[in-house]
């Protein structure tokens, strides 16, 4: 719709996670680092926890397109409680047959697959997204299978991408084991102020619009209204921009970001940071167009 309007070639603001817009924050490029650290050095297990809509499988599919012929990845991004359907799924993810076989047979068919890999000269990884929806039971059974080793070489990786709920099962006392094995682990922050503006600016151009589309207040209400998560942060810029073709405005300023925030609270869906009162009608937050130029940044008040 407002593509054409502001020479974009895509949509700079999608929400399906694409490595194609990475935008590799100091915290982002260090998950990325510690992702690909525990893979090249056979790390047992790598767990890397973040906030909902926080990149997290951004990073995955960016791991995943630099992984080399060396490696047979294995990808599962729908969990369940249940552990005998995690393994039907850990088979799906490698392409193996998993259908009319008891729980032992699943067992060893990933088994005879992971020895059959290192015999080629192969690794094996298995990544698992959402893993904060693993039970402990499931967690402990992924611990025994991570004991298919041969002689010094760990041929089966795992790597649990999660929420922080995930941080929180690992602490039980029966995990205990489990987090002992755990040699990469990264917690991944939301984005701060600067980096939102960074972030807004690196997507638009490479979506083919200019950088400095959104003002740098509307940047610092984005940030404000987000949180600097990502995913909110997409959200709200999108729709931003929909708000600014159908007032035929060439750039978004703050008042916009306000119309969008205000429209969206009325529904009840977007998860607005209300710790600070929701709207603000005083001095929000301080950011510069440059370093050497800091600003008093003012949200409209609400109406």
């Amino acid at each position: 719709m407002y593509e054409s309007f502001y020479n974009f070639r895509e949509k700079p603001f999608s929400l399906l996670p694409d490595p194609a817009f990475l935008f590799l924050s100091e915290k982002h490029r260090l998950a990325l680092t510690m992702l690909q650290y525990g893979i090249v050095n056979q790390a047992g297990f790598t767990v890397v926890t973040g906030e909902i809509g926080s990149g997290k499988t951004t990073l995955i599919r960016q791991v995943l397109s630099e992984v080399g012929d060396d490696i047979s990845v294995g990808l599962v991004s729908n969990t369940h409680r249940n552990f005998g359907e995690l393994m039907q799924w850990v088979l799906l993810a490698f392409g193996l047959e998993y259908r009319d076989k008891k729980k032992i047979e699943l067992y060893q068919t990933l088994a005879d697959f992971i020895v059959k890999e290192y015999s080629q000269d192969r690794r094996t990884v298995l990544i698992i997204d959402e893993a904060q929806n693993l039970s402990p039971e499931a967690l402990e059974e992924l611990r025994m299978m991570s004991n298919i080793n041969a002689d010094k070489d760990q041929v089966l990786q795992l790597i649990l991408v999660g929420q922080p709920g995930l941080r929180e099962t690992l602490r039980l006392p029966e995990l205990q084991q489990f987090a002992q094995r755990v040699a990469v682990d990264y917690s991944l922050r939301p984005l701060n102020l600067e980096e939102t503006w960074n972030y807004i600016r690196h997507r638009l151009k490479l979506a083919g619009g200019d950088a400095g589309l959104f003002e740098t207040k509307a940047c610092a209400a984005v940030y404000y209204y987000t949180g600097g998560i990502p995913r909110l942060v997409n959200v709200l810029c999108d729709t931003a921009l929909v708000y600014g073709f159908a007032e035929q405005k060439r750039r978004i300023d703050a008042a916009i970001i306000c119309d969008v925030v205000r429209d969206k609270s009325r529904g009840g869906i977007f998860p607005i940071r209300e710790e600070r009162g929701g709207y603000d009608n005083g001095v929000i937050l301080e950011m510069g167009a440059t370093k050497k130029e800091p600003y008093n940044l003012e949200v409209p008040p609400r109406t």
